[in-house]
Formats: structure tokens, C-alpha cells, sequence
């Protein structure tokens, strides 16, 4: 079953060929290729995404994108066996896109095709390569959009233990970036940053680890290093102890909120998905946490941490296997909650 997959949520357009059994020109099973076109140099200019220049965008890239995927895949557009696109959550013009072209294609070839949770396809991207983890674990999904801990009892059986208040991490990350003149994106300029900075010259609380519970918020934190930021000599090292302290003080949070979620659910396999799990502190403080506890944590490549069609090709030919999939009609959810999908038999 070779399965193509569309992304098409906010500000990248992703396209994947998935082979579930023998699939590929060589028999073999797994991805068979990927692309993503960023769309960051489009909304640099001003500071975030626009929704309407974003649909415009995946409307120019997305087709010429399914073409080279698919040549490099090795694969005729009629050697697709099913279709998988990103229903939501997201931005509904951009969703409605990728949801046109994927029924359009999906009707004219005669084969089914499955609205993917994109936020399950991020929960899912670390199977995708590592086979040995299997539910079940709890996952730290932690991206732009969203942070939560989920409890993972099987594939489609997700249960919420926490999330955030407020600001989700890597919004946090990108804010504070921007209140220290940092350009946009600034999440990632902001932790390579954080890299230069020397650690305990400043120190940021911990938000929400003093009390029980499983919530985040980031919220105050960004008003911890707006004072401090102000009222600083404002140097190029400052500057970068600033962000040290931020980035270990999100880790730190993150970590320790991780390690009271596998408490609770007596799990000892954690998940780590989403844009800000590429983060090399956060990848080692886990993986050190993990060890500790003598469990496993499993990480997608970096590359398969932001948006990919790859993990929507990967989780729709999942439900696609267990025979689930969608009628003809172009629909999106651009507010999903991830607990009411049904579970994968």
C-alpha cells in the first residue's frame, strides 16, 4: 500500500510517499520519500504567518511538490494506493487546500483516503523509524501550537493529562525571541542563542512545577525576561545569558512535569514530539531522565519534528490499514480534540 501524504497545516507545504508491506519499485516497506517547502522567507516581513498568504502559497507549491515526491518515490501518480491529508487542526484555508487536492486526486484514482489529526501525526512520527517503541508511552507533544501530556494507551486511544494555560513552548520561544530583537523565526535563533550563553547568570522560576498537577503555563515567563532584558546592559552576551537562562528554565519545566506524568500513569516509555522536541537540551535532559528512571524515551528525527507530510503519510496509512477512511466530501476541523478519534484496531 503505497500512501501519499499532505501537509498543509499552517506554513509548510509537506508531501510523502509511506509503503505499508511491499510498496516501493524494490518491494520495500517504510517512507519512500519527502519533501517540505517552507514558507518562512514569505511571512518574515511580517513577524508571523498571514493565514491568506499561507493558502496562497500551498496552493502554488503543493502540486509540484506531489510531482517530484512521487519521481523521487520511483512511482507513477497511479501506483498511489490511498491518501492521507491533514484535516486539522489548523489554519482552515490552508487545511482546505491540502483537503482539496488530496479528495481530488483520491476520487479521480478511485482509492480511499483518511483525514489525519495533525497533531496525532506529530505523536506518531517517532514509530515511524524507531520500531521498538510501542504503547504504551506517555507523549510530551511540544510545538508552536500546543504542549501536552498525553497518555498513550494505543494507537488512536489518547488521553489529555495536562497542557498548557497560556502560551504553548515554542510560542513562548518565539515571543521572547522577538522581545529581545531577534528576527522571525525567532524560536530557533533564540536556543542556537541559548548555546553562547553562560548557564546561572540569570534564573527564571519554574512556572506551575511548585503545585501539583500537569498543566504548563509560559505566560509569566516571558514577562520574567522582559524585565530583565530591560533592565540590563542590553549586550550581545547579555543577550545570550538571557536566553540560556529562558531555554534551561522551559526545559527544566518540561522535563520535570514528563517525569510526574509517568507517575502517574506507571508508563515507563516517553514520546517526545513537535517543532520544539528538536531541541538538543530538552533531547538530552529526556533522554538523561529516562535512563535515570531506567525507561526509554524516543525521539523523531529533528527533521520530522516540525510539519512533514512524512508523519501525516505514516498515520494515515495506519487507519487506512485498519480500513478507516472518509466519504468524498472536502470537510477540515480547524479546532480538534485529539481524544475523540477512534482507536486503530
Amino acid at each position: 500500500m503505497n500512501v501519499l501524504g499532505i501537509e498543509t497545516s499552517c506554513d509548510e507545504t509537506g508531501v510523502a510517499v509511506y509503503a505499508l508491506g511491499p510498496g516501493g519499485p524494490d518491494g520495500a516497506a517504510g517512507l519512500r520519500a519527502h519533501a517540505v517547502y517552507s514558507q518562512i522567507a514569505l511571512h518574515a516581513e511580517y513577524g508571523g504567518v498571514v493565514p491568506e498568504l499561507a493558502s496562497r502559497d500551498h496552493v502554488r507549491k503543493l502540486l509540484p511538490l506531489i510531482r517530484q515526491t512521487l519521481a523521487e518515490a520511483g512511482l507513477a501518480v497511479e501506483d498511489i494506493d490511498g491518501v492521507a491529508y491533514t484535516a486539522g487542526p489548523g489554519l482552515v484555508g490552508a487545511l482546505l487546500v491540502g483537503a482539496g487536492v488530496a479528495r481530488s486526486l483520491a476520487w479521480a484514482l478511485d482509492v480511499p483516503a483518511v483525514g489525519v489529526h495533525h497533531m496525532e501525526g506529530h505523536l506518531l512520527a517517532p514509530l515511524m523509524e524507531d520500531t521498538d517503541t510501542k504503547p504504551p508511552f506517555v507523549a510530551l507533544l511540544v510545538s508552536g501550537g500546543h504542549t501536552q501530556l498525553v497518555a498513550v494507551d494505543a494507537i488512536g486511544r489518547y488521553r489529555l493529562l495536562g497542557e498548557t494555560l497560556d502560551d504553548a513552548a515554542g510560542e513562548a520561544f518565539d515571543k521572547t525571541a522577538k522581545l529581545m530583537g531577534l528576527p522571525y523565526p525567532g524560536g530557533p535563533q533564540l536556543a542556537a542563542l541559548a548555546g553562547e550563553g553562560r548557564p546561572g547568570v540569570f534564573k527564571f522560576a519554574r512556572p506551575m512545577t511548585d503545585r501539583p498537577g500537569l498543566d504548563f503555563s509560559f505566560s509569566g515567563l516571558k514577562t520574567q525576561v522582559l524585565l530583565a532584558w530591560r533592565d540590563s546592559d542590553q549586550s550581545a552576551q547579555t543577550r545570550a545569558d538571557i536566553a540560556r537562562a529562558f531555554e534551561d528554565a522551559v526545559v527544566d519545566t518540561l522535563a520535570i512535569k514528563c517525569g510526574r506524568a509517568l507517575d502517574a500513569t506507571g508508563f515507563d516509555t516517553l514520546v517526545i514530539a513537535g517543532g520544539v522536541g528538536a531541541n538538543q537540551r530538552l533531547r538530552a535532559r529526556l533522554q538523561a531522565l529516562a535512563e535515570k528512571r531506567g525507561g526509554r524515551v524516543s525521539f523523531p528525527r529533528p527533521m520530522f519534528c516540525t510539519d512533514n507530510g512524512a508523519m501525516i503519510a505514516f498515520a494515515g496509512a495506519l487507519r487506512l490499514q485498519a480500513g478507516q477512511h472518509n466519504d468524498a466530501s472536502v470537510r477540515v476541523t480547524p479546532r480538534w480534540d485529539m481524544a475523540t478519534l477512534p482507536a486503530v484496531a
